[in-house]
């Protein structure tokens, strides 16, 4: 019998590849290594082992984004913030299919993923952000622009052989620690430019 880390990573592997729909309880028992009736016996559904595989992924995740520093300014908060989220992908890409995954289908699933992961790192980055509209260096920006303003230069950490048809060489971990940070400063520069525009400035 496979250790529980082993099946809940075998799990993120199964949902990542097939999708929910796309896998059976058989056929995750079957890449698993188990016996046909495992998943309901230890875990009661498909449905809670796939919370199950999520949350052994997401909550790691959420727990190594850096806190906050009160001595930060707010643009550097919140660019350490983004870059952290961006190199926290890279150490669980599996976690990114999944989401691409949920994303588009209106499900109990995505108001798991939305309650218990997207609202609480979202909530991270509001009040840097919303100190920085006080102050006039950003404009007032709608949750879920500043969501896809974020979340999509994941993909740039993530899809490795685009970025090598695109220039970049094998990465290593320094090379993905900056591309992160230089994906997170692009992004902020881009949302700080919002501030100057209102303010009329070129």
């Amino acid at each position: 019998m496979p250790d529980e880390q082993s099946i809940l990573h075998r799990g993120l592997e199964a949902f990542a590849e097939l999708g929910y729909d796309g896998g059976s309880a058989r056929e995750l028992a079957r890449r698993l290594g188990v016996s046909h009736n495992f998943i309901n016996d230890r875990y009661g559904s498909k449905a809670a082992f796939w919370r199950a595989v999520v949350d052994s992924a997401l909550r790691a995740q959420l727990a190594n984004l850096p806190e906050a520093d009160p001595a930060l300014d707010d643009a550097e908060q919140l660019r350490l913030l983004i870059a952290g989220f961006y190199r926290s992908a890279v150490d669980t890409p599996l976690v990114g299919r999944v989401l691409i995954n949920e994303f588009s289908q209106d499900t109990e699933r995505l108001d798991y993923l939305y309650e218990r992961y997207i609202e609480p790192t979202l909530q991270r980055m509001l009040p840097s952000i919303e100190r920085l509209v006080a102050a006039g260096r950003m404009a007032p920006i709608p949750l879920d622009v500043l969501f896809f303003a974020v979340i999509p230069p994941v993909s740039g950490m993530l899809d490795g052989p685009l970025a090598r048809r695109l220039g970049r060489p094998d990465p290593s971990a320094q090379q993905l620690t900056a591309t992160a940070e230089l994906l997170a400063r692009l992004v902020v520069n881009g949302l700080l430019a919002t501030g100057a525009e209102e303010r009329g400035e070129s």
